[in-house]
């Protein structure tokens, strides 16, 4: 990390398991940091990590859901969309869902 960079100070509480979890970590701030990015790296791109849909976001999900359905992939089973729609979505012939 740059020495130029200002860093910003966030503090959290934990219990004590998860105290005790950290007490051999030897820098428990980098771990956080990186703990906490990962994370960001997997929230979902419409509920930003909390779970629940607003009402406008839930109206958006029913138009878009008319189209498109959840489906389970049978090689990982990872819910995931598909579209719907004739002709979109196709994979080319012998091209493998996963690389």
């Amino acid at each position: 990390m740059s020495r130029n960079k200002k860093l910003d100070i966030i503090t959290f509480k934990v219990d004590a398991p998860l105290r005790r979890a950290m007490q051999g970590i030897a820098n428990r701030s980098e771990f956080i940091r990186a703990a906490v990015l990962s994370a960001l790296e997997n929230v979902c791109p419409l509920c930003k990590g909390t779970g629940i849909m607003t009402p406008d976001q839930h109206r958006h999900w029913i138009a878009f859901s008319k189209n498109h359905s959840l489906t389970e992939c049978a090689d990982c089973h990872a819910v995931h969309m598909v579209c719907g729609v004739k002709g979109v979505g196709k994979r080319p012939a012998g091209r493998r869902s996963h690389p």
